[in-house]
This record gives structure tokens, C-alpha cells and sequence, in this order.
């Protein structure tokens, strides 16, 4: 049997889309894919564990890590960095373990820039009406942060071009499933197979 790689799915879209909810009710449906583990400089909450939630690093250790390119996308929030190390991500594909990544669309287009040979999801709403509607139904969100949240979902769903594939968010369930059915189409392409195959034949 040929020996297969593992494939990197980054799943990205407008905030308040449903990123999370859509990524954690795949996981309940596909126990195969492997959930991209996070570095930061944050300290543990109860609960946590180091190599299970989170890497959790020192400041100066990211920074090195940001330097020497072993991240494939980094952030800061609240005074605290956030990234993707690419020697995780790598390690788990050479496992023949498919990667997870759900993240906001900047840092998928760092990860595309880094990581090309990944498959890039955007996950949109049916309307940017429901998008409106699911935001403002969080009950967190002033009037002015509402709008200036749509502005940026806007300008988000401009950058659908640089996907893979398109996935609409109408129902949970739904968007699961076209999920997997993306996952079971990549491991069936013609260049992933004819690949695997020239390197066995090769050996």
C-alpha cells in the first residue's frame, strides 16, 4: 500500500460566520483529523496542558520562533503572541495525519503564503443579513462595533479568491459535511496519487 502524507485543511471566514462551531462539530463527525496546536505566550488557564491546548512558550522563544520563519502564521493579541509552528504541522503530515487549521483570514493568507501546498475552505454566511443577524444576536457587540465587524466581513469575503473552496454555513450540519466531502476529494486527486506512486516506483 502506498504510503500517504497527511493534508493541511485551513478553515477561514468573515468573523461571526461560525468558524468554531463548525469546526467542533467536525470533530465530532471525524475523529481522523488532527486539530493544528497553537504557540503562545500566554499563561495556562486551569485545565490546560502544555502540548494538548497550547505550546506554551516564552516571549523570547516566539520571537526567535517568528525570526527563523518556524511559524507559518503569528499574531498579537493583548500583548501576547499567537502562532501555527510549521514543525508541528510537518511532523503530523509526515505521520500520514491530516492537519486542521481554523483560523481568522489573515493569518490563512500568511499560511498560504508559507504553506502553499495546504487546501484553503472559506466558510460564508447564507447573507451578509444573517451574518448581521448572528453578531448581533451574541449580545456582546455595540451598534458601532456591529457595523465596523460587517465592514470587515466585507472586505474578508473580497479575499474569497485566494480559497480553494467555497463552503455556505446554513446549517451546521450541512457545512460539515461538504467539509469532509472536500477532505475525501483531496486524497482522491490525480497529483496526490500519481505523486505517491512515481516516489514508490522510484524506490
Amino acid at each position: 500500500m502506498i504510503e500517504e502524507k497527511g493534508i493541511l485543511f485551513v478553515l477561514s471566514g468573515p468573523s461571526g460566520v461560525g468558524k468554531g462551531t463548525v469546526r467542533k462539530a467536525l470533530f465530532d463527525n471525524a475523529t481522523d483529523l488532527q486539530y493544528s496546536i497553537s504557540v503562545t505566550t500566554r499563561n495556562p488557564r486551569e485545565g490546560e496542558q502544555d502540548g494538548v491546548d497550547y505550546f506554551f512558550r516564552q516571549k523570547e522563544e516566539v520571537e526567535q520562533m517568528i525570526e527563523k520563519g518556524k511559524l507559518l502564521e503569528w499574531a498579537q493579541y493583548v500583548g501576547n503572541y499567537y502562532g501555527t509552528p510549521r514543525e508541528y504541522v510537518e511532523e503530523t503530515l509526515e505521520n500520514g495525519k491530516d492537519v486542521f487549521l481554523e483560523i481568522e483570514v489573515q493569518g490563512a493568507l500568511q499560511v498560504k503564503k508559507n504553506f502553499p501546498q495546504g487546501v484553503f475552505i472559506f466558510l460564508i454566511p447564507p447573507s451578509l443579513e444573517e451574518l448581521k443577524n448572528r453578531i448581533v444576536s451574541r449580545g456582546t457587540e455595540t451598534e458601532d462595533l456591529v457595523k465596523n465587524r460587517l465592514l470587515a466581513a466585507k472586505k474578508e469575503i473580497d479575499m474569497m479568491d485566494a480559497y480553494d473552496y467555497v463552503v455556505v454555513n446554513d446549517e451546521v450540519d450541512n457545512a460539515v459535511d461538504r467539509i469532509l466531502s472536500i477532505v475525501k476529494s483531496e486524497h482522491c486527486k490525480r497529483e496526490r496519487i500519481a505523486k505517491q506512486y512515481k516516489k514508490a516506483l522510484e524506490e
